[in-house]
């Protein structure tokens, strides 16, 4: 199964890595994963197509199930490489988009907040960042490619 070999990845790179015993440092560019409700049956998806879900252009996934799409606050850190590398907007741009596609598009508080919803609701995607991940959500790759890899879209500086 994908989600648990890239969980048991993540994990092990986590606690192997070499930073593990210093104190975490604040960083705004974090690795993020794409994340949907596990019985969606996509397993990927091009970054096209993931930026029009993303942009509320895609309003439903082809069982015909509504996309609701789940991030974290515009500027946040959690946010930076989205904004920068899908949306492509200023922040600005990003809370009238956000305010736009209410309902469509749900602001989580916390990567668990947006992990329990996009665990609990049928059509949600949500990017959030890659050392959060539990079992109850399904990642998917974006270009054929999951965020431990090179060349990932996601992934951070």
């Amino acid at each position: 199964m994908v989600t648990y070999n890239f969980l048991h990845a993540a994990r092990h790179k986590i606690w192997n890595h070499p930073s593990r015993d210093r104190p975490a440092v604040h960083c705004s560019a974090k690795q993020l994963a794409v994340v949907v409700e596990k019985a969606n049956p996509t397993s990927g998806l091009t970054s096209i197509n993931l930026v029009k879900i993303l942009k509320g252009q895609t309003r439903t996934w082809p069982d015909g199930s509504a996309v609701t799409v789940v991030i974290r606050e515009a500027g946040s850190p959690e946010m930076q490489i989205a904004q920068d590398r899908l949306y492509k907007a200023s922040l600005d741009e990003m809370k009238a988009l956000i305010t736009a596609h209410k309902g469509s598009i749900v602001v989580a508080s916390s990567d668990e907040d947006l992990l329990r919803f996009v665990g609990s609701t049928r059509g949600a995607i949500g990017l959030v960042d890659v050392y959060s991940i539990t079992h109850d959500v399904k990642v998917l790759k974006i270009d054929d490619l999951l965020p431990l890899e090179a060349g990932y879209l996601l992934r951070g500086k």
